[in-house]
């Protein structure tokens, strides 16, 4: 496996934040999740699953505190990629996937397919060897 080099890497970072910001901000308030949740249970039967099942106020706080934190995350990363934030989020993705999995194998839901690839896909990418050498104006301390 070739290692990158830091630049491309940070590109990852910052594409992976982007990628993350487009597909969690439907997340972040009640009234934008309602209609998400709508069109996930549409598309989930469109893929020949069951209809989702209705979330109640509580589940719905929970979903939009993860989006609510997963914006931020976002954030930090499209406004300054770092090494170790690529890393950070290499993790989470690896355990973000293992908990999708799990959701998989436990519902049957397709639709969990279009979340579980692209998350655990990012996870390698961020965990891809990095080049040792790095461009003269990156500041070691932000890696």
């Amino acid at each position: 496996m070739p290692p990158v080099s830091l630049q491309t890497y940070l590109r990852i970072v910052r594409a992976s934040a982007i990628y993350d910001l487009l597909l969690t901000a439907p997340f972040a308030t009640p009234w934008s999740f309602a209609l998400l949740w709508n069109q996930m249970s549409a598309t989930n039967q469109w893929l020949g699953g069951a209809a989702l099942p209705a979330f109640g106020p509580f589940h719905v706080l929970i979903a939009c505190l993860l989006g609510s934190i997963v914006v931020v995350w976002s954030a930090l990363r499209i406004v300054d990629p770092a090494l170790r934030l690529g890393r950070f989020d290499g993790v989470a993705r690896f355990l973000f996937s293992v908990w999708m999995a799990w959701a998989l194998v436990t519902t049957g839901a397709p639709l969990l397919w279009l979340f579980v690839v692209p998350e655990f896909a990012w996870g390698v990418v961020q965990w891809w060897p990095v080049a040792a050498s790095s461009p003269p104006n990156t500041n070691p301390v932000r890696q």
